[in-house]
């Protein structure tokens, strides 16, 4: 633990991360208060069409912007420097990232009778929820773009500022919209909240006008694009297929058991999220760059196992309070009506203990862009979720959904183990390199 917080205090500046806390904490209180006022005002059912949908505009939003985000970031930070470059940069992702935003906004538009079929079966009509989010989506690329801008200039505090007041805007006019229109309220409010940020952003982009100038079409490279697609196609896979898989899931709880049910495995879902929250912002803060800086073997055991001995066991006690508070819990961020999910906590417990123990490993895969690596075992976890979920639904019922969250999560855990055995279980001898990536 002391070498993690020597670590965020050399390299993260303490204002930065108390920020990302803030800002972290403020999502988390913005997730609750939403699940509430969906309880109290929607109910199960609902939650299931918010959660399908919640997927779909995920899944569209990384195809629109192409994956880009990451890689953009490392760039900009790159070449910040030489503007030639820098130029090359920012006008090849603005470009192919408008030319794809547009075609997923058309794709959107005048598709949006069969993404309704697709995402609220025999439950109504909400087409034009989705022809209003190919509306604003463009909105949400220029807002990434922003975004990686700001990131890769290192400007930090004026992101978390603007992810704060994005989340305090977001939930006024979510709860808005849920007071006044109910269900078709909550989901408009999925649709616009991510492009609503924009509004703030512009701050940050008056801040960096002089950057325009760099973003021609003449400097559009094809060099760019491949240089920054390992980073996008790793971006893409997770971030567009897992949600789909989501959809597919709820859309088989809601045809074999139920719409409520499936409305309670979403709100199992949405309550790993939130606790996740904290973990995965850690991750992001430490072990990334962190992964990224070491070649050694024996460091990368060292930091493993360093996470291990000081995060695990807190994590591990935590999720035990989760446990025996889950009735608490669920009256408050939903209702007394929600008692079924209580049901569901252990295997989704579970599954989010065993989930951390192979991220924190599988985080090398990004740190030395390990293309294939990743490519392979993300679809393997994919697949795996998938098969397992169908059959589990079948035997357990909704519970099913959430015995297969751990038993996919195991299964992908055990690969992970068996791609870095040697390093992390292998005999204490020459400091070899940590695994290579293609990148």
């Amino acid at each position: 633990m002391k070498r993690l917080l020597d670590y965020i205090n050399k390299n993260v500046l303490v204002k930065i991360a108390s920020l990302q806390a803030a800002s972290v904490f403020t999502k988390i209180i913005a997730g609750l208060l939403t699940s509430k006022a969906i309880a109290v005002f929607i109910g199960a059912e609902g939650l299931a069409l918010i959660g399908n949908l919640r997927n779909f505009v995920s899944a569209m939003q990384t195809i629109a912007i192409g994956g880009f985000y990451n890689g953009m970031v490392k760039y900009v930070s790159n070449f910040k420097e030489e503007v030639v470059a820098l130029s090359k940069t920012l006008s090849t992702v603005f470009y192919v990232g408008f030319v794809t935003t547009v075609l997923v906004s058309f794709v959107c538009y005048f598709n949006a009778e069969a993404i309704n079929n697709m995402l609220f079966p025999n439950w109504g009509y909400y087409g034009y929820v989705i022809k209003i989010f190919a509306a604003v989506l463009p909105f949400y690329a220029l807002n990434m773009f922003s975004f990686s801008i700001m990131n890769g200039f290192s400007k930090y505090k004026i992101l978390i500022v603007i992810n704060i007041i994005g989340q305090v805007l977001g939930l006024s006019i979510t709860l808005l919209l849920i007071y006044q229109n109910r269900i078709d309220g909550a989901l408009i409010s999925v649709v616009i909240a991510e492009a609503l940020i924009f509004l703030i952003t512009l701050v940050g982009i008056v801040n960096r006008r002089s950057l325009v100038p760099l973003i021609k079409v003449g400097r559009v490279r094809l060099s760019v694009l491949k240089n920054m697609g390992t980073y996008s196609l790793m971006a893409l896979v997770t971030a567009v297929i897992l949600p789909f898989v989501a959809i597919a899931i709820r859309s088989y709880i809601i045809e074999h058991v139920g719409i409520k049910h499936a409305g309670f495995w979403e709100a199992m879902t949405r309550i790993s999220k939130y606790y996740l929250m904290l973990v995965s912002s850690l991750m992001t803060l430490y072990i990334l760059p962190r992964f990224s800086e070491i070649d050694g073997v024996k460091a990368f055991r060292k930091e493993v196992f360093s996470f291990y001995r000081t995060i695990m066991p807190v994590l591990l006690v935590g999720l035990l309070v989760i446990y025996f508070l889950r009735s608490y819990i669920v009256s408050i961020v939903f209702s007394s009506a929600f008692g079924p999910v209580e049901d569901l906590f252990l295997w989704q417990l579970l599954g989010d203990f065993v989930k951390v123990l192979s991220i924190v490993i599988a985080y090398q895969f990004l740190a030395k862009k390990m293309f294939w690596h990743y490519i392979l075992t993300e679809s393997f976890l994919i697949v795996i979720l998938y098969l397992t979920s169908i059959y589990f639904i079948d035997v357990f019922g909704v519970k099913g959904a959430v015995i297969a969250h751990f038993v996919s999560y195991l299964m992908y855990y055990g690969i992970i183990l068996l791609i870095f055995g040697s390093s992390l279980f292998g005999v204490e001898g020459e400091d070899k390199q940590v695994f290579r990536g293609e990148g």
